[in-house]
């Protein structure tokens, strides 16, 4: 799998966990909403994140960290359901992970994202 992809693929499962509202519920793919942004576009944004997305064991750097936070929960949630991710081949399971693995207070724990739980 190319490093484009992989960096695609984390971005969307990194967004699904952090969700910096705080805001909790259950959603499908057809409810969440980017704002003006594409989906592709908020996916470049979380390159930095692709290894953690992939290895639960891999540190987080402070650069993914930072974009994960400023990440809205229901756009990341769009990202992890969307084409690009499954395409990508990310791990979910790991990718949620991330908003804890940086330590981020105010992450959405709980958020309902498909078959996807926020930790």
């Amino acid at each position: 799998m190319g490093a484009p992809m992989k960096h695609i693929s984390f971005l969307v499962l990194l967004m699904i966990f952090l969700g910096p509202d705080g805001k909790r519920g259950v959603h499908g793919a057809g409810d969440h909403q980017c704002g003006k942004s594409s989906i592709d576009n908020e996916v470049t944004k979380l390159a930095p994140c692709t290894l953690a997305a992939h290895d639960e064991k891999a540190e987080v750097s402070d650069k993914c960290c930072t974009v994960v936070k400023n990440v809205d929960v229901s756009c990341l949630c769009a990202i992890l359901l969307s084409d690009i991710a499954k395409s990508s081949r990310i791990n979910p399971v790991v990718a949620v992970t991330i908003p804890k693995r940086c330590n981020i207070a105010n992450r959405a724990v709980g958020y309902k994202c498909g078959a996807y739980t926020l930790p």
